[in-house]
């Protein structure tokens, strides 16, 4: 074989060795980016649902509720409201 032979062969190998690299490295991003598209449809989910129960905790009634029935607390006596002015 000639030396440019020789040459050829290498740089075919060569290349066919970046071909193969570039792939596996292609593969392993397709499945990082799919493991991360996946992490964000849970997060989506998971966001949703602490929306619905920060929406069910900071129900008026039921905060009403818990002030009465758990921290005996009501209505102050009218006569007892001091009412204040801002001054500006």
């Amino acid at each position: 074989m000639s030396r440019i032979q020789i040459l050829l062969v290498a740089m075919v190998v060569l290349s066919a060795l970046g071909v193969v690299s570039a792939q596996h490295e292609s593969r392993k991003l397709v499945s990082a980016y799919e493991q991360e598209r996946t992490r964000m449809q849970q997060l989506e989910i998971e966001w949703g649902q602490l929306q619905l129960e920060q929406g069910t905790l900071a129900n008026p009634s039921r905060v009403e509720r818990i002030a009465r029935d758990e921290l005996q607390m009501g209505v102050p006596d009218p006569a007892s409201v001091l009412l204040l002015e801002r001054r500006r």
